[in-house]
């Protein structure tokens, strides 16, 4: 059982406001729908791999 930490960014400001636990083996990508502090209400939050 392979895991791995995967950051979550906001769609519409492209923050990186949480990180979260996955596993990497056959799963697909994450889509969460996430409070964005900046924007201060809900929004699409998508994976994004560490830089």
């Amino acid at each position: 059982m392979a895991r791995e930490y995967v950051w979550l960014e906001c769609t519409e400001s492209g923050m990186r406001n949480y990180r979260v636990q996955k596993e990497m083996r056959g799963t697909e990508r994450l889509e969460l729908m996430k409070y964005c502090p900046k924007l201060r209400r809900h929004t699409l939050h998508k994976e994004s791999r560490k830089k």
